[in-house]
């Protein structure tokens, strides 16, 4: 069996992008056939092309849709590692900055002056996401040059605007109705803050995880002690915001957890301190699907975040990550509202992956069903 694929970075993570209808050639199971691709279940992928990493595990599945609204249409799947099992919960952000790019390269879509607009639809999630292609004198540049926190080498600039991003999971904002919640994890109560925009995500405060805020430096070592009582808050908020109906049942990648703390010196790095967990490990920068829940938590009275962030005037907000400061903005267009942040993405290789065998089940259905 043969399948072609592009091998992508997106922001902060890597992809393998796929189109539709090349899977579907494939006449098996996505659950099934992604996982054999990727090389899980195995910490080291070693037999597949996954990266071993939550960051690099991961898969867009793309297709032009018969709709005049939208340009390209995408599903995320992230790939288990040591179990053979695909997450369909929710978009990635930083993978979600290969599309647009994807487009342009395969003629799906025209470069057009400056900045090349590509509406997408992420189908893990009904988000549209407005993307803006940098294309200066209406084309690619040459040799990318955009530069961005957490990746050492530039790529093409692409701009991300979430329209109207609140409650695309679970149709609210804040899906319990209130700003802030209690959680009882290993004998303690937990304030937490549960956000819907972007993707589902649950915060908690530094300070009650007991990590010095004035230290930002030291958090990973200090999250990675409380690994499993974070595991059982996230699991908690997956039933609070009717995302499983039980805690053993919620998805390992949703909702998001996140830590949050208040930024320290006369001259503070960002307006508040973030670490992200994924796949229940710190994200090694941060989820941009993630950072669009904190931007509107930000902006949300009585949240974890908003105690710390208090009122914002300007557009901007600035996440201090474990990668560098990632700045998000809001902007109101054509009546919708739009939460964004600047990417950058480049294509690493054009390949044909080789599976030996053939896989079980053929597909009955399209693609898109394995998303619901």
């Amino acid at each position: 069996m043969k399948i072609e694929a592009e091998w992508m970075r997106g922001g902060t993570s890597k992809c393998w992008v796929f189109e539709t209808a090349h899977l579907e050639q494939a006449g098996a199971d996505v659950n099934e056939l992604l996982p054999r691709l990727f090389g899980s279940p195995d910490s080291r992928q070693i037999d597949g092309v996954g990266g071993a990493t939550s960051t690099t595990s991961k898969a867009m599945i793309l297709s032009r849709p018969d709709d005049d609204e939208v340009d390209v249409e995408f599903t995320f799947a992230q790939v288990g590692i040591e179990e053979a099992a695909v997450d369909w919960g929710s978009n990635c952000g930083n993978c979600s900055a290969v599309v647009g790019l994807y487009a342009i390269e395969k003629g799906w879509v025209s470069p057009d002056g400056d900045s090349t607009r590509i509406v997408t639809r992420n189908t893990n999630t009904g988000q549209i996401i407005i993307q803006r292609v940098s294309t200066p004198d209406g084309a690619l540049p040459i040799v990318p040059d955009a530069d961005m926190p957490g990746v050492v080498f530039p790529g093409y600039r692409v701009g991300l605007g979430f329209r109207d991003p609140a409650g695309k999971t679970t149709g609210k904002l804040l899906p319990t109705g209130a700003p802030t919640d209690v959680i009882v994890a290993s004998g303690t109560r937990w304030t937490v803050s549960m956000i819907d925009a972007g993707a589902p995500v649950v915060m908690v405060g530094a300070e009650e995880l007991g990590l010095d805020t004035a230290r930002y430096e030291t958090w990973g070592a200090g999250v990675e002690l409380q690994l499993d009582t974070l595991d059982v808050i996230r699991r908690q908020a997956a039933v609070r915001m009717g995302l499983a109906p039980s805690p053993s049942q919620a998805a390992r990648a949703v909702p998001k957890l996140a830590i949050v703390g208040a930024p320290t010196g006369d001259d503070p790095e960002g307006d508040v301190n973030v670490m992200m967990l994924s796949m229940g490990k710190p994200h090694p920068a941060l989820a941009i699907t993630g950072s669009i829940a904190l931007t509107l938590a930000a902006r949300t009275p009585g949240t974890v975040l908003n105690r710390i962030t208090g009122t914002i005037s300007r557009s901007t907000l600035k996440l201090r990550t474990p990668a560098g400061v990632i700045e998000t903005w809001t902007e109101h267009r054509d009546g919708s509202l739009l939460v964004g942040v600047d990417r950058t993405a480049r294509t690493i290789a054009t390949s044909i992956i080789h599976l030996p065998e053939t896989l079980g089940s053929a597909v009955e259905a399209p693609l898109a069903s394995a998303t619901q």
